[in-house]
């Protein structure tokens, strides 16, 4: 009985050491309750505030947060000067990190050296898209902050605006996520532009040809002629990569797709699979279908490689450690 009373705790104790990297068992919906009561009301007055300043904003955190994520995991590294900022995905594209700063500052005034920047960003985020007409999703929170950032890791990391699917696919799968959530995250282009480099070689010279895109749509192609010509200085001209409503959070950017008017590439590449095309077509359906899946591949991005207990700090400045 002695032997049988030990062992039933201990396969429990195994259990939960199994699960914890699973599902971030340091992270909690009540982590900031007590210690930063009114965390979300700030966080929701920063982005508010700085959307009604640039209607882009929203675009560019979510943007901020899902390159801080992918990069050797969500631990606002992306934040730190210098490192990651210096890669190429970010060089003179990553904004928003006055906003974080701001926001930061204000909680520094509320509840000093509590709250991280990681789950600073990771709030941004979320209430950027719910205050453009998307999702609310529930968050667990007590990220730490990581004391490192890496621009070479950035620059192979990150997926590419003109990778075939299958590269993209893999840095997905890499951090824990699947074939769905590659569909489902790249919806966020239903809001925010891109940068005419990152998509010019489709309106002139695709693939070497010297022709576009036989596959874009031949209004879209005829409209991004015109706003980004075949010239060095149109490269950082922006155009929208949802035309139809850039500045609201909707499921109109599969519609696009399924009429081949997606502007980079790699959204475009999601009509080429089977599986993906599939995903597309019940997302441009069904709304709310992608309303419910957004929010829980968030989720999922949100919990990689996160740094909880002792690890990492609590930055005092989100540009520098402590």
């Amino acid at each position: 009985m002695e032997h049988n009373s030990f062992k039933l705790p201990f396969v429990h104790l195994l259990c939960l050491l199994l699960l914890c990297p699973l599902v971030s068992c340091q992270l909690n919906y009540k982590f900031y309750d007590y210690t930063c009561p009114n965390l979300t009301k700030i966080v929701r007055s920063g982005v508010w505030s700085a959307m009604r300043n640039d209607s882009r904003m929203a675009a560019s955190l979510l943007r901020l947060h899902f390159h801080d994520c992918f990069v050797n995991g969500c631990d606002g590294s992306l934040l730190l000067d210098g490192g990651e900022k210096n890669a190429f995905p970010n060089r003179n594209s990553a904004r928003g990190f006055e906003v974080i700063d701001d926001i930061k500052a204000n909680l520094e005034r509320a509840c000093p050296a509590t709250v991280s920047c990681t789950d600073i960003l990771t709030l941004a985020a979320r209430e950027a898209v719910y205050l453009s007409g998307g999702p609310y999703w529930f968050l667990p929170l007590g990220r730490r902050d990581g004391l490192t950032a890496s621009e070479s890791d950035a620059n192979e990391q990150l997926p590419g605006f003109s990778e075939p699917l299958e590269n993209i696919t893999a840095k997905f799968t890499s951090k824990g996520l699947e074939l769905k959530d590659v569909v489902v995250l790249s919806g966020a282009h239903t809001i925010g532009f891109a940068q005419c480099f990152t998509f010019k070689s489709r309106l002139f010279d695709f693939g070497g040809s010297g022709e576009p895109d036989p596959l874009l749509d031949t209004a879209l192609l005829t409209s991004l002629q015109s706003t980004c010509p075949n010239q060095d200085d149109s490269d950082t001209k922006l155009a929208p990569l949802d035309s139809a409503s850039s500045s609201k959070f909707d499921n109109l950017y599969y519609k696009l797709l399924l009429n081949n008017s997606g502007l980079l590439q790699s959204d475009q590449a999601l009509m080429g699979d089977n599986t993906t095309s599939s995903l597309v077509l019940n997302y441009s359906k069904f709304p709310y279908l992608f309303s419910k899946d957004f929010g829980a591949s968030m989720v999922k991005m949100a919990n990689i490689g996160v740094l909880t207990g002792q690890n990492g700090e609590i930055r005092k400045n989100c540009r520098l450690v402590n």
